[in-house]
């Protein structure tokens, strides 16, 4: 098949991280199909375009109304046919896309950790002084902090990294979390600093992937995005989506989960609000052998593990007790 004889859009968030990441996927179709910059931008032109959730500032995604609000400008350009791609970063995607669409390619995968950044230099949750406040508006991350130390102040903060390095510098709070992938991805010098280990704070399924949404019936499409498909995190992110999909997947609920495509560990966890509770399980995945439908289904299975761990006071939690 030959590359597209007239421009197919790759539609975007408009914030500087989704613009690095739009213009990656760019870059890999213009390299995967032989094409000249100039003629790859124009073949696959970049649409920029402002999400709901980057309007809405003042307030948790969870108060806002979930985590489609980063996609759902996205989706509707793309089933009206303004966009032929749409680049996402997979976190922040739901575990059902809408009628109409479909992930047609996993990129292989970042640095999947979180980071602490404190004024003070820290850059372990144990070390941060007694009583301090900290950033942040995940609720995946306040409620591991408040598991590991839960004398700490945790406030609402959102806003591109720019936004929340200058309220640490500003002294409003002590620290705040950041993804390590994305620091990578803009070229910070932040990135450079010791990660939070696996252990101590989990990430939240899909974190550090990028993927690209096609419409279902798109063929052509899926052509195009083919060589840039990464198998091997496609199958980790395929297993942690289901994970999140068994217990809720939406932004009520603080979960992470986390497939090590080296040491085919797979851990899940779901926490309550308050970090009071925690219900952590494991299991491993022969990533060498696994199938997609292999790592749909060790994903469910592991978040049954979980569901049977927490009991009844996971549908309290989940809100449907």
């Amino acid at each position: 098949m030959k590359p597209p004889s007239s421009p197919q859009p790759i539609a975007t968030r408009r914030s500087p991280l989704a613009l690095v990441q739009a213009r990656d996927v760019q870059a890999r179709l213009i390299a995967a199909w032989g094409l000249d910059a100039e003629e790859g931008e124009r073949l696959f032109p970049i649409l920029g375009l402002v999400s709901t959730g980057d309007r809405i500032q003042d307030r948790t995604l969870l108060e806002a109304g979930g985590k489609g609000l980063f996609t759902k400008e996205i989706d509707e350009a793309q089933l009206a046919g303004e966009a032929t791609f749409a680049v996402h970063s997979m976190k922040d995607v739901p575990t059902e896309l809408p009628e109409g669409l479909a992930l047609g390619a996993i990129l292989e995968r970042e640095d999947p950790r979180d980071m602490l950044l404190a004024r003070g230099g820290e850059t372990r949750l144990a070390d941060l002084p007694e009583g301090v406040t900290v950033g942040t508006a995940s609720l995946r991350r306040q409620a591991q902090l408040l598991h590991a130390r839960p004398d700490l102040t945790v406030v609402p903060l959102r806003g591109n990294v720019d936004t929340r390095l200058g309220r640490l510098r500003d002294g409003e709070i002590y620290a705040t979390f950041l993804a390590r992938a994305g620091l990578n991805r803009l070229g910070r010098d932040e990135a450079l600093r010791e990660p939070l280990a696996m252990d101590e704070m989990l990430p939240a399924a899909a974190q550090a992937a990028v993927g690209v949404a096609v419409r279902a019936d798109d063929a052509e499409a899926r052509t195009w995005l083919a060589p840039l498909n990464h198998a091997a995190t496609e199958l980790a992110i395929v297993a942690e989506r289901a994970f999140l999909r068994k217990l809720d997947g939406s932004c009520r609920t603080p979960i992470a989960a986390h497939l090590n495509n080296e040491s085919m560990d797979f851990t899940g966890e779901v926490l309550t609000p308050d970090g009071q509770n925690r219900w952590r399980e494991q299991s491993r995945i022969d990533m060498k052998k696994a199938t997609l439908t292999d790592a749909d289904t060790a994903g469910q299975t592991l978040g049954e593990a979980v569901r049977a761990a927490a009991g009844d006071r996971l549908a309290e939690v989940l809100g449907t007790a």
